[in-house]
């Protein structure tokens, strides 16, 4: 079996920008290409799992997501991190738009996307982790039974305060990558 690092994207891997969807307001978190680097030399299958409540609304389509997350992968490659996916949840329960509009197992902190790389990727959640800047994230990784990592990027230095004191709290990603390299 293969471990994993699920990573919330907004707020985690980039800079939180509400409803970020066009290439030219991407930008990386300070040190998350070289936590990227660090996971994927340490034998992990790095997953994204955002929520994009956006595309429920109507402010952006799927293909605009896509186009982005494939940026995002692109870049992660060529500083040497390898994300083996990026799924996401275009819905929103109370927010959405026609098809949108519906209770869903993929929106965090159901664990419906992290399920599905578990089962896709064949990872063994007990030496897994779900990396994230919000309470919905933490639970998420609870709920697939994996261990959970709070940063305090993007919205986490607001939800520290909310998290149980069993969740790891780091600065950033790289502080996470830093540590699990120094621990294994």
């Amino acid at each position: 079996m293969n471990k994993g690092i699920f990573l919330d994207r907004d707020g985690t891997i980039n800079v939180e920008k509400h409803y970020l969807h066009k290439i030219e307001d991407f930008q990386f978190e300070e040190g998350a290409l070289e936590a990227l680097k660090i996971f994927t030399e340490l034998g992990y299958k790095i997953i994204v799992v955002t929520n994009q409540s956006g595309i429920a609304r109507g402010y952006y389509g799927e293909m605009d997501l896509v186009t982005l997350n494939n940026h995002m992968t692109k870049v992660a490659k060529e500083a040497g991190g390898e994300i083996s996916a990026a799924y996401y949840c275009p819905h929103h329960e109370e927010k959405g738009v026609g098809k949108y509009k519906i209770s869903c197992e993929c929106r965090k902190p159901n664990p419906g996307m992290l399920l599905k790389g578990i089962e896709e990727f064949n990872i063994d959640p007990r030496q897994s982790y779900m990396v994230g800047d919000r309470l919905s994230d933490i639970k998420a990784g609870k709920n697939a039974n994996m261990k959970s990592i709070l940063v305090e990027t993007g919205y986490g230095k607001e939800e520290k305060n909310k998290v149980d004191g069993d969740v790891p709290i780091y600065k950033n990603l790289l502080e996470f990558a830093l540590d699990l390299q120094k621990n294994s």
